[in-house]
């Protein structure tokens, strides 16, 4: 069954981006508002990263667990309106920086003020609250437990660097005596991290609610690939390909490509598909169930890997000395679709098939019935046939401008030579005169083209340089920080956003 997607458009943006009061955006009043924001400027979704807590380099793609979500997004006024902190808790704020995020920074304030919250609450819950916890706490056994128990022990044993395989043996072969009497000893600890995904998932459910009933669809990410140091890898080593002390054997990357010379050693474990295979992928079905409940549409991040994938020895320092492998191919879909697929049988996923696309990867696609992505940033290498260039898409299609990994399309533009923005002006039509709003040129573009879904970043409608953009893959610091201000923004970016739904017929929030 093909997944149609209808005419419309929308913002890609990362809660953490928002503004606010408390070192990085979160589920309160900014992401509210921002809802209102895409109504008034007649889109109809909101994309997201992946929901996950970050990992090293603050990135939403190597997170602890795959079911989890941060708890750095929950919203701290909530809780003080709940009672578990006071108004006097949250007038001690730190001198955040303006316009991005200070990741140790903003944990250690939250943090602190979540196991306040929690202490309270554990201390002083009614018998209202406690049943909710409880509820939500029996529904998310299935991962909850397991996730827990390894914060509290990462806490415990881990820091400076060291992952679950150093911890003692017997928790890191999850012996169950060990796991008892770690369970009673760190019971405090365990239920913090319990509290804290109990509120990220009751605040997100009310803003995807919100949001629903306002028009706006929520478009998740869910990343192929696990991180090493998990709670999914540590509690599932039979899922993954590691050797006998529990380390990666080999590693998952890409080979040289647009982004870096030497390719991306991205360093997350690589599946044994067999034994996924030998369960009916009962873990993949579970982890696309909790996703495809955050969300009303899933990327899923490098689709490519499940027609095959790029094995990285462990011990490489570069991602050149790989090999392709097979992965499962439809196999893992169609065990998604007999439980997941929604009344006309689709499953409501869109396809990141970018980098190096084969014959192969493009039957894969259109044998599963997934729309595909399209970047406009690769479009101009003066190939009249270059599949990003509009007049070569199929109208099941995502257009971006660029993506989370791409620069803005105002930095992008700046680092073009003269040949090539020559180009880009003859495809689009224009002059020298009209290269300042170039960003706008391209929303238009992606907006006219016959793309179903047209996303473009919050970045680009703002018409924000290279300083802005929110992540430059293969470097380890300084990305996932960006953040903008409502006082960016103004009327005209709502109006114009609205002019262009109308006048290309995609569909209004």
């Amino acid at each position: 069954m093909i997944t149609s997607l209808p005419r419309h458009n929308g913002i890609l943006l990362h809660p953490t981006s928002l503004p606010g009061p408390h070192g990085s955006g979160d589920l309160g009043p900014a992401a509210y508002h921002f809802v209102d924001w895409l109504v008034g400027a007649g889109q109809s979704v909101w994309q997201v990263l992946p929901l996950g807590s970050v990992g090293p380099g603050n990135s939403p793609y190597i997170s602890p667990s795959a079911f989890a979500g941060n708890e750095l997004l929950i919203d701290l006024c909530q809780l003080r309106d709940a009672g578990w902190i006071t108004e006097a808790d949250l007038k001690s704020v730190p001198n955040f920086p303006a316009g991005r995020v200070d990741y140790n920074a903003v944990r250690r304030f939250r943090i602190a003020h979540l196991r306040r919250a929690a202490k309270h609450f554990f201390s002083h819950q009614s018998v209202g609250q406690r049943l909710a916890y409880e509820g939500f706490c029996n529904t998310a056994r299935g991962w909850l437990d397991d996730y827990a128990l390894f914060m509290a022990l990462d806490i415990t044993h881990g820091g400076d660097g060291r992952m679950w395989q150093d911890w003692p043996a017997p928790l890191a072969k999850r012996q169950p005596t060990a796991l008892c009497e770690a369970r009673s000893q760190l019971a405090e600890e365990i239920d913090f991290w319990k509290f804290c995904q109990w509120r990220f998932f009751d605040q997100w459910s009310a803003l995807k609610h919100y949001a629903n009933a306002r028009h706006i669809e929520l478009v998740g990410d869910l990343p192929i690939f696990v991180a090493a140091h998990s709670a999914d890898v540590w509690a599932n080593r039979q899922l993954f390909d590691l050797d006998r002390k529990g380390y990666p054997r080999v590693v998952a990357g890409v080979p040289p490509d647009y982004f870096s010379a030497t390719g991306q050693r991205w360093g997350n474990p690589l599946y044994r598909w067999s034994a996924h295979a030998a369960e009916d992928y009962r873990w993949w079905v579970e982890r696309m169930r909790q996703t495809m409940k955050l969300c009303d549409v899933v990327r899923i991040d490098h689709f490519r890997g499940f027609e095959s994938f790029w094995e990285i020895p462990a011990a490489a320092e570069t991602a050149v000395n790989g090999t392709w492998r097979p992965g499962p191919g439809e196999a893992v879909f169609n065990a998604m679709r007999r439980e997941l697929s929604d009344a006309q049988g689709r499953l409501r996923i869109i396809a990141e098939d970018l980098g190096i696309i084969t014959p192969a990867v493009d039957a894969l696609r259109l044998a599963i019935g997934l729309p595909g992505m399209r970047i406009l940033q690769f479009a101009f290498d003066g190939n009249a046939k270059n599949p990003y260039l509009p007049h070569n898409y199929e109208a099941n299609t995502v257009v971006y401008t660029g993506t989370h990994d791409n620069d803005t399309s105002r930095g992008w533009w700046e680092s073009l030579g003269h040949p090539e923005q020559d180009y880009v002006r003859s495809y689009l039509g224009i002059g020298d005169d009209s290269s300042e709003e170039i960003h706008w040129q391209l929303i238009r573009l992606a907006c006219s083209s016959v793309a179903s879904l047209c996303v473009i970043p919050m970045q680009d409608v703002l018409g924000l340089d290279s300083t802005h953009r929110m992540n430059a893959p293969g470097l380890g610091e300084g990305s996932w920080e960006w953040r903008f201000s409502w006082r960016q923004v103004d009327d005209s970016h709502a109006r114009r956003l609205a002019e262009l739904t109308r006048l290309y017929g995609r569909k209004p929030g």
